[in-house]
């Protein structure tokens, strides 16, 4: 197998595994319902949702590349972290993601969102089982996908 190969295989898991533990369980109960929010403190707690979330993956990179004896670029790793990083912003801020839902012809997509309830009793249509929060996944893994593709680097 070749260098390049086991870096983005290395990488690619290492970051899908860890996009459940940064999104889910690292991820604060603040941030995940203030994220979305308009002006600065839902660019503010998307960006520390972002930060803990990219730390979580790097993480996660480094211990796999350690233990598996898979030497990694760091500008290469940096580099890929970086789009993962700025491509998760982008979608958590959900306006981008509902403009291009509407943009693709995805609108009725998210009309099947099941709205949920915040502690607050605030309605939500992001959470787990919504339209939206499919699209956030879907979205995610496929940066992953490319994220890992540039972290892979050349050889």
């Amino acid at each position: 197998m070749n260098a390049a190969l086991s870096r983005f295989l290395l990488v690619s898991a290492a970051l899908t595994a860890m996009h459940e533990v940064g999104d889910h369980w690292v991820q604060t109960d603040r941030q995940a319902c203030t994220k979305g929010a308009p002006g600065w403190p839902g660019r503010l707690a998307c960006a520390a949702h972002v930060a803990t979330y990219t730390a979580t993956g790097a993480l996660a990179v480094t211990a796999a590349s350690r233990r598996l004896r898979v030497p990694m670029s760091g500008g290469w790793l940096a580099a890929g972290l970086a789009l993962n990083a700025a491509s998760h912003y982008v979608a958590d801020r959900r306006t981008p993601l509902r403009q291009l839902a509407r943009l693709t012809g995805r609108a009725g997509y998210l009309q099947h969102a099941t709205v949920v309830r915040r502690p607050d009793g605030a309605a939500q249509d992001t959470g787990p089982g919504t339209g939206l929060f499919h699209l956030d996944q879907s979205w995610h893994y496929g940066w992953i996908f490319v994220s890992a593709l540039l972290a892979a680097g050349r050889d």
